[in-house]
């Protein structure tokens, strides 16, 4: 499927953080690099991973690169980029170059990396105010360090910057609302990740292991187009699913377990996030189906707050209601519903929350709350709800019935005008979705 983000949305993206910086009183400017490759051992890399912010205003996917929007500049829209080296890249890959920068990303001027320092002498000169991502301390401290020596350099006139501003809030803030293209991105990985989803439950069955279901979704990801997951795939069969970010997915898959699936495909820097949990053996026993209901019903009831001017706050409250009137009805929790809602008893076995933002990044960014208000839906924000319930195996005053079980059932979800669009709805969910899918192998 051929999805793509206009080069003109990146231009738009840019043009909007120009128009900030010149808002103010005193001239500004920003300064915002790539990411570097990363050494995996001796002279092997990680596969490259571009910033997320860097890539929301450039869609250039190559390391070692730095955007400069200057708009007192004659030329506003500056990108360093590493230049074409056929030496290099034969070794590296191919790179787009300086002399196709400007077309192909809808730039003012490029110019090769190396260059950088000698054009923000003089970008600097002048300037009150930098912003840049201070969480970048390597990059910082270098501006940081060229800023120092405009200020030694005894030239006459020479103004060096007097304020460093942290430009990642208002990156966060315009990436919390995805455009109809981001939208359509985050379909197509959340389609893929269905097509995942549903082709592991039919691989599972005791005796296979963890890590080959894994190998199962990565295969499906990758056949679509989706080079990589998203984040650290999860399957984590009987106990393994109390643990929340499980990874190691080493054991063999136990006649009669639970297997929780928590996985995603990243396509074109987008991600998806899905959950299911469904039985080894593809039938649930009874603790298990009674469990596992208390978890729907609460993402259920919490799906139909996702609305345009409801928070994510008044989802979680429906879902922590549903939680506990589960858990007392199973004799988990005990006392009243209300009592146990007022001390939160059950956080003790939900220890996460409903869910966070989606986008570049699987853990998007964007305020969760601005101060003491959770955030308003609005159309385009993309969010995942996951409820769960985790009883660890060492629970001694629980019924052994219900120790070792980790459940979680976890969906995609856009806010529209009128409510919310489940992006990955596609994935049995019921039990009775879940067992007939697993049986018809």
């Amino acid at each position: 499927m051929a999805v793509a983000v206009p080069v003109e949305e990146y231009q738009r993206r840019r043009e909007q953080v120009l128009k900030r910086l010149a808002a103010g009183d005193e001239k500004a400017i920003a300064v915002i690099p790539s990411a570097h490759m990363v050494t995996r051992s001796n002279d092997t890399e990680y596969p490259f991973r571009q910033n997320s912010d860097f890539f929301y205003l450039t869609g250039f996917n190559e390391p070692d690169a730095v955007l400069v929007l200057a708009p007192d500049a004659e030329l506003s829209v500056q990108l360093y980029c590493q230049p074409k080296d056929p030496q290099q890249e034969v070794w590296h890959g191919r790179r787009l170059g300086v002399a196709r920068a400007v077309d192909a990303l809808g730039v003012d001027v490029a110019h090769a990396v190396d260059e950088l320092d000698e054009h923000l002498w003089q970008l600097l000169d002048g300037v009150h105010t930098v912003y840049c991502d201070q969480s970048n301390q390597d990059f910082f401290q270098h501006l940081l360090g060229l800023a120092a020596e405009l200020r030694s350099s005894g030239k006459r006139g020479v103004q060096p910057p007097q304020r460093w501003q942290d430009i990642s809030p208002w990156l966060h803030t315009m990436r919390l609302v995805k455009s109809n293209a981001e939208l359509e991105l985050m379909r197509e990985a959340a389609r893929i990740s269905v097509l995942a989803h549903q082709r592991a439950m039919k691989f599972v069955a005791p005796g296979r292991y963890e890590y080959q279901v894994a190998a199962e979704l990565h295969h499906e990801f990758a056949m679509h187009g989706a080079a990589a997951p998203a984040y650290g795939t999860i399957c984590g069969s009987g106990e393994n699913a109390c643990i929340l970010h499980y990874t190691e997915n080493s054991d063999a898959l136990t006649d009669g377990d639970l297997i929780l699936i928590d996985a995603g495909a990243e396509y074109q820097g987008y991600a998806a996030d899905i959950t299911r949990t469904f039985p080894v053996n593809g039938t649930f026993s009874e603790p298990q189906k009674q469990l596992y209901e208390v978890v729907l019903q609460a993402q259920l009831v919490s799906l139909d707050v996702i609305r345009p001017g409801a928070t994510l706050q008044q989802a979680q409250d429906v879902a922590a209601h549903a939680l506990t009137e589960g858990l007392v009805e199973l004799g988990i929790l005990h006392g009243s519903v209300k009592d146990n809602i007022e001390q939160a008893t059950y956080r003790r076995f939900f220890i996460h929350g409903l869910g966070h933002w989606l986008g570049l990044d699987v853990h998007d960014v964007g305020d969760a709350r601005r101060g003491d208000k959770s955030t308003p839906f609005k159309p385009g924000m993309v969010l995942t709800v996951e409820p769960g319930l985790y009883i660890p195996a060492d629970a001694d005053d629980v019924d052994s019935q219900w120790r070792g079980i980790g459940i979680r059932i976890e969906d995609d979800v856009v806010v529209t005008a009128d409510g919310h669009e489940n992006l990955t709805a596609a994935v049995p969910k019921t039990v009775a979705e879940i067992e007939a899918w697993m049986q018809n192998k």
